[in-house]
């Protein structure tokens, strides 16, 4: 069975502050229109459940539409990292990842109503580590890999120099630590700096 581990996109859901909010509404409706309900939306691209593309923090780096969909499709480990306020190499290391491509990080048992002030975040070291380990994706649980007021967002580029992919803002709340499959295809938006996913997972057995 297929796990949604994808944040509900929704007005008032929590967004980097001074960035764009997420806001639905029905632009016209069926008696407007005679025919059919009419939505639309506006939104940072980096809020809730996203791919980041290279673009977003290198300006001479890839956009969205021209990543790879195989980097977001097959196998995946769940590891839990939850208490951690730093997560490196050293924590990673005795872990098997089972041969899977693709890792996510749980760090924390809920997904907050407000922006958080502080988050556990991802040591540049292990961007080289999963690279000798054939990995391609990181996916978190939160809005970001790197602290939020850095400026340098050293995780997000060393990743990037590793050829490791990254995905935040995941809802692991039903997760347990193990292989998956993963499916979390972001959107084909041309020049973009990254993308909503709906991001789902099935236990290998």
């Amino acid at each position: 069975m297929w796990i949604d581990i994808t944040q509900t996109m929704k007005n008032g859901m929590p967004n980097w502050p001074g960035d764009t909010p997420f806001s639905f509404e029905v632009g016209y409706t069926k008696q407007q229109t005679g025919s059919v309900n009419i939505g639309r939306i506006t939104t940072s691209l980096h809020t809730g459940t996203h791919a980041d593309a290279p673009f977003h923090f290198n300006s001479d780096g890839g956009t969205i539409e021209q990543m790879d969909v195989n980097v977001y499709i097959g196998d995946c480990y769940v590891v839990c990292c939850r208490g951690e306020e730093i997560i490196t190499e050293k924590l990673l290391s005795p872990v098997d990842f089972q041969g899977a491509e693709r890792v996510i990080l749980k760090t924390v048992d809920q997904i907050s109503v407000e922006f958080p002030q502080a988050i556990p975040v991802i040591h540049p070291n292990v961007a080289p580590f999963l690279k000798e380990r054939g990995v391609i994706l990181l996916g978190i649980d939160n809005p970001s890999v790197d602290p939020l007021d850095s400026k340098e967002v050293a995780a997000h580029h060393a990743l990037y120099e590793n050829g490791v992919h990254i995905l935040e803002g995941l809802d692991l709340r039903e997760v347990t630590p193990g292989l998956y499959e993963l499916i979390a295809l972001p959107l084909k938006i041309e020049g973009a700096d990254g993308a909503p996913v709906r991001a789902v997972i099935r236990k290998k057995q």
